[in-house]
């Protein structure tokens, strides 16, 4: 166990390293999330309602972090493709570490990249008028909540990558998931004026718990709930969702890592 730790641990610290050789890298996970926040939050907002005495600047924030956790799985899904492609695996199979540190080391290393997009994105919102209002403990299990959706999302996408094998594939299926969970949900615009049964699938949403959850613990406006149970007990949904989902992945990216590296 210990083993696997420092492992892990190391192969992170290569990724850090290479893309402070190359930081060129940075910019997809800087340019991206700021011109959302710029263009769904300043230039959107003089035209869109929202609830709350914040108006829409701080109402889509949670949303544009919530969207930026979910491209995590394609950003690991391509990783890990590239890594079974240009032999990193095959070279990792002769060294005396952990099979699972490979995919850990991974999926933590895009976990920083992430929480550095949303730093990134935090001060841009700033700039546009977004504010958290309950103290910094509140403020950061917000972030804690997001930044646990986007490791989640990481080793979503490490599975698919290791299942799928092609880097065309791969972020074909994760656009066609990310796309309904992203825009049918609470993440840009307020549930209320939906038809009935798209409210209720928007509602039950796993991102709209997410996405209510942290705009509880920033202490921005949610906007009014239809009493469904996501929706009343967001954090705890969130929570649960995120912790199954990663209880599931995780054996089951380890499994097809273990199979891809036996079959090169």
């Amino acid at each position: 166990m210990i083993e696997a730790v420092s492992d892990s641990f190391a192969l992170v610290g290569r990724r850090m390293r290479h893309i402070r050789r190359m930081p060129e890298h940075l910019i997809g996970v800087t340019v991206m999330p700021v011109a959302s926040v710029i263009v769904l939050g300043y230039l959107f907002g003089s035209a869109m309602q929202a609830p709350g005495p914040g108006g829409y600047e701080e109402y889509i924030m949670a949303g544009i972090f919530a969207q930026v956790m979910l491209t995590n799985m394609t950003t690991t899904g391509v990783g890990v493709v590239s890594d079974l492609n240009n032999g990193l695996v095959d070279r990792f199979r002769v060294l005396p570490i952990s099979g699972s540190s490979v995919l850990v080391g991974r999926t933590v290393a895009d976990g920083v990249l992430v929480a550095w997009s949303c730093a990134v994105m935090t001060v841009v919102g700033y700039a546009i008028g977004w504010r958290a209002h309950n103290g910094p403990l509140q403020t950061l299990a917000g972030f804690g909540l997001l930044l646990l959706m986007g490791f989640a999302m990481s080793w979503l996408g490490a599975l698919l990558g290791l299942v799928l094998r092609n880097v065309e594939t791969v972020s074909a299926v994760s656009g066609v998931i990310m796309m309904p969970l992203a825009f049918l949900s609470n993440a840009f615009v307020p549930l209320d004026g939906l038809p009935g049964w798209l409210r209720v699938l928007a509602e039950w949403n796993p991102v709209s718990a997410v996405v209510s959850a942290s705009r509880d613990l920033f202490g921005n406006e949610r906007g009014p709930t239809s009493g469904a149970f996501p929706a009343e007990y967001p954090l705890p949904t969130a929570l649960a969702v995120l912790v199954a989902l990663l209880a599931v992945v995780v054996p089951l990216a380890g499994r097809a890592y273990r199979k891809a590296s036996a079959q090169r």
